[in-house]
């Protein structure tokens, strides 16, 4: 009986390519598909050079006078306590500029800022803050006045504990992921904006994520956060180009930082100082990119990823994840 199916299916199939050759949609089809392949070809290609000039260029010219081209000599880094934050702020102190650090823990970021002050020579402020609360922008206000602010880096974050299903996450922690990775970003750009716009100058630095690019299972409420912040990036960037003010979204893959659960430095994952190092070099060149050579690559391949391949890849490792975080905890 199986034999006869699998004989019926391939004679159905031979009538049909005769049918199809002797009413010309054979060719038709033939095109189709070569239109398709070429439009895939196309995209690929493109995208190949513009993310070689984006991360290989960049690294080849000499580096420019970040506090000359964006007007102002102070840059702002919330999150900056250590992770990717601290990066930022030593390699634009590196460059020149002034820093204000902005993150929870007063002690980290006196250590860091005695550090920055020591090897860049450059002066310093630290704000205290904690973003998880919805009453502390007047404060940031009054504490950043007075300062030509060239560079915000929007940079604070909280993730998920670990990768967890939506109703097992505290509401506790939903409601950080809204004020700390959502809020923050509207309310210190709220701020700073104005005065970029008075001297027609000025970049703003908003950290999303690779976890936004499609659903992702088990980090959901934290991957809608950093879409949220790209989605707000893009549309930030068109509303005020005509005004000087560059506005750029970084969307990386994993970072060796504390949120990707202890994950080494390799050549797919960076230390936070060698992506930081990569992304800070494709300011002037891309709004909206990961940061990193290898990242770009990682994004230009999924771009032919369909959506249900990359909830299950998603969920498979998110699983494997959680287990390994609750053995450790044991």
């Amino acid at each position: 009986m199986a034999a006869l199916s699998v004989s019926q299916l391939s004679m159905s199939w031979m009538a049909l390519l005769s049918y199809l050759d002797k009413s010309g949609l054979k060719n038709g089809l033939a095109l189709l598909g070569f239109l398709w392949a070429a439009n895939v070809s196309i995209k690929f290609a493109f995208n190949f050079l513009v993310g070689l000039r984006i991360h290989v260029l960049s690294q080849l010219t000499k580096r420019k006078d970040l506090a000359l081209k964006y007007g102002g000599k102070w840059a702002v880094v919330t999150g900056a306590s250590e992770g990717i934050g601290k990066a930022f702020a030593c390699e634009l102190a590196r460059t020149g500029m002034n820093i204000v650090l902005m993150s929870r823990s007063t002690q980290k970021m006196e250590k860091v800022a005695e550090a920055i002050e020591k090897e860049f020579k450059v002066q310093t402020r630290i704000i205290q803050v904690d973003f998880g609360l919805q009453d502390v922008y007047a404060n940031i206000s009054s504490s950043l006045e007075g300062l030509e602010i060239g560079i915000l880096v929007n940079n604070v974050g909280v993730m998920y504990d670990y990768p967890q299903y939506f109703l097992d996450v505290p509401d506790k922690k939903l409601y950080d992921l809204i004020n700390v990775n959502m809020t923050s970003v509207i309310m210190m750009t709220r701020i700073v904006l104005p005065h970029m716009c008075k001297r027609k100058r000025g970049a703003i630095i908003n950290m999303s994520s690779s976890a936004g690019l499609l659903p992702t299972p088990q980090i959901a409420a934290y991957a809608a956060t950093k879409e949220f912040v790209d989605s707000f990036s893009r549309a930030l960037a068109y509303e005020y180009s005509s005004q000087g003010v560059e506005v750029q979204s970084l969307r990386p893959f994993y970072i060796a930082t504390a949120m990707t659960y202890g994950t080494k430095p390799n050549v797919f994952v960076p230390s936070p100082e060698t992506y930081v190092k990569n992304a800070l070099r494709t300011l002037e060149l891309s709004t909206r990119n990961t940061g990193y050579w290898n990242h770009e690559i990682q994004a230009l391949f999924l771009g032919f990823c369909p959506e249900w391949l990359w909830m299950w890849g998603g969920s498979i490792l998110n699983q494997q994840i959680r287990r390994n975080v609750l053995k450790t905890r044991r």
